[in-house]
């Protein structure tokens, strides 16, 4: 696309500068001038110019297609923090291997940073056939830039079908420069992943317009396929210590590993409850509890029970609980043995974050409350005196 002011039409009315959202145009000498490093080439000086002084050609994109038959396998990034594999990564390996029997074809895992050879059996176990393996002093810790350079290098070189990768702070930054890059299409933070047998192409289901419906999303064209997918969401295979993979050691040019970023320190967050997305047990409060000083009774009830901490996006928006509590769509996904929800309606929102605990116990009021349709057990009554008895009778029990 292209854009230019054709001086003889334009009269310097001014009205192309009032319409630009992005101040990229002046007025001098009664002529229209266009910062072309400000302009986005929305059009709205096109369209609100009378005397047609306004050009803005568009060239209709090509992108060629690719012979999508060569590609085959599919991709897991490992991601890891110092040194460690996050737990992602194996759900995701878990995942990939369900989806590569339909596909007839295997999983290989992308480990990229240093001295990390600790880490490759354990991943043969829980699920990858093979493992890409880069490593070097400047891939230690995750950065933007080399890691997109090694991916796009990788995956032009042996063209994987589809590309996994965990929907964390980590797997949204990276996965998108990749996809742009290579010029793939990419569906962020799926809750559904399967084959579609007849076409053999990957079907990415996650939730749209707010949680209100579930959006199946197809990519049959390019190559390869790319999701990113909610923590907690899948679950790991159980390891097979009697398996057996490859390992593909690759390394690039130190000009590949360059960074327009440094990296000055790494400080890791100090919890002093339990992490929220690996509790066994969450007790999750809502609009219900009605005040911040309410949820005092669910860090009671959590104490006894060695719980986390969770509140639905009512809570947080009006500001009782911090945001790295809110369980959800918009927030954490998570999949304890045992998730107590309290006070808290059931709105598909907060459903898409905690519909795969195993047990699902709900306290509300209201019996016609959304929640009691997905819940293991429901109580029907006050919480707030529902809440005391529990941990009560909980502390009794558990000091036995």
């Amino acid at each position: 696309m292209s854009i230019q002011i054709i001086i003889e039409k334009c009269t310097g009315c001014a009205m192309c500068f009032n319409a630009c959202p992005f101040d990229a145009i002046r007025i001098m000498d009664k002529k229209a001038f266009i910062d072309l490093n400000k302009c986005t080439l929305c059009g709205a000086c096109k369209d609100i110019c009378k005397f047609k002084a306004v050009l803005l050609e568009k060239t209709p994109a090509k992108c060629a297609l690719p012979n999508i038959k060569d590609y085959k396998g599919i991709w897991v990034f490992i991601e890891q923090k110092n040194g460690k594999v996050q737990s992602v990564s194996y759900e995701l390996l878990g995942k990939a291997q369900e989806l590569a029997k339909k596909l007839n074809c295997q999983v290989s895992g992308v480990l990229i940073g240093n001295k990390l050879e600790d880490q490759l059996d354990e991943l043969i176990f829980c699920g990858a056939d093979n493992i890409y393996l880069v490593q070097a002093p400047e891939l230690a810790n995750f950065q933007d830039e080399p890691y997109t350079n090694v991916l796009v290098e990788l995956i032009k070189k042996y063209q994987p079908e589809i590309f996994l990768c965990g929907a964390t702070n980590i797997g949204r930054s990276l996965i998108s420069r990749v996809a742009i890059n290579i010029k793939a299409g990419l569906t962020a933070d799926c809750t559904g992943l399967d084959i579609d047998v007849k076409k053999n192409i990957l079907l990415q289901t996650r939730p749209a317009f707010g949680g209100n419906i579930m959006a199946t999303i197809i990519s049959p064209n390019y190559r390869p396929q790319m999701a990113t997918v909610r923590h907690k969401v899948f679950a790991p295979m159980t390891a097979d210590r009697k398996r057996k993979g490859k390992i593909i050691k690759e390394s690039f040019a130190s000009t590949l590993y360059v960074s327009r970023t440094k990296l000055l320190d790494i400080i890791d967050e100090i919890e002093s409850t339990i992490n929220l997305s690996e509790a066994d047990i969450i007790v999750s409060g809502g609009r219900g509890m009605g005040a911040p000083e309410k949820f005092k009774l669910l860090e009671e009830l959590a104490q006894v029970l060695g719980a986390a901490v969770g509140s639905s996006r009512a809570a947080v928006d009006s500001g009782w609980m911090p945001y790295s509590h809110q369980v959800g769509q918009t927030g954490r996904t998570v999949a304890p043995k045992i998730y107590i929800a309290c006070g808290i309606s059931g709105q598909i929102q907060h459903l898409v974050g905690m519909q795969s605990s195993k047990i699902i116990i709900a306290i509300n009021k209201d019996p016609e409350a959304p929640i009691f349709k997905v819940a293991t057990y429901g109580i029907v009554g006050d919480l707030f005196a529902v809440l005391p008895i529990l941990t009560k009778t909980f502390k009794e029990v558990l000091r036995k």
